[in-house]
């Protein structure tokens, strides 16, 4: 969350929410608003962050928009710059379901990694749509870069799974030869 509001812009629980759909769901998280809205309560309650009120244009109700602190800003700066590199954590139920091939028939595994191919190439254009969006505006020159590295990260899942398929496809031809042999 101060990593979000590090941009140095009031934001609401809302707009926090969806820049972090915009950005971080590529490869960290996607909170839910009770996580957005629970975290930014515990962060002002810290210090980390001030919130107000402001009214809105719309004659809606006013909304609470919430700004940084400069403890805030020294928090996720520390972190960001001390904080040990450690390695991602791979959780891939694709793998998963691959290592266990063996309980699927090749066509349901087929289906498996072509649903996943689909699901990595819808994800590197949203991925590549987000960055364009982002294109000459200064202050988002680092988010654009992890976007660039989102759309590139997805194309790489989406040409593994097509290897994946060949793969397969390699797998069942060597199965289905070895048992026409043995009749």
């Amino acid at each position: 969350m101060l990593g979000l509001l590090s941009f140095g812009e009031e934001l609401s629980g809302y707009d926090v929410k969806k820049w972090a759909d915009w950005s971080l769901r590529f490869f960290y998280w996607s909170p839910s608003f009770s996580q957005v809205y629970g975290e930014l309560k515990r962060l002002e309650k810290a210090g980390y962050v001030t919130a107000r009120m402001v009214a809105q244009e719309t004659g809606n109700r006013d909304k609470k928009v919430y700004r940084i602190t400069a403890e805030g800003l020294e928090a996720v700066r520390t972190w960001a710059r001390e904080a040990p590199v450690e390695p991602p954590v791979l959780k891939h139920g694709v793998m998963l379901r691959l290592w266990l091939g063996h309980l699927l028939d090749p066509e349901q595994m087929r289906e498996v990694l072509g649903r996943h191919r689909e699901y990595a190439e819808t994800m590197r254009r949203r991925a590549e749509a987000d960055a364009e969006g982002s294109r000459g505006r200064e202050e988002w020159a680092y988010p654009a870069l992890t976007l660039r590295w989102a759309e590139r990260y997805y194309a790489a899942e989406r040409d593994l799974a097509d290897a994946m398929l060949a793969d397969v496809e390699e797998l069942a031809g060597r199965e289905g030869g070895s048992a026409s042999s043995a009749s």
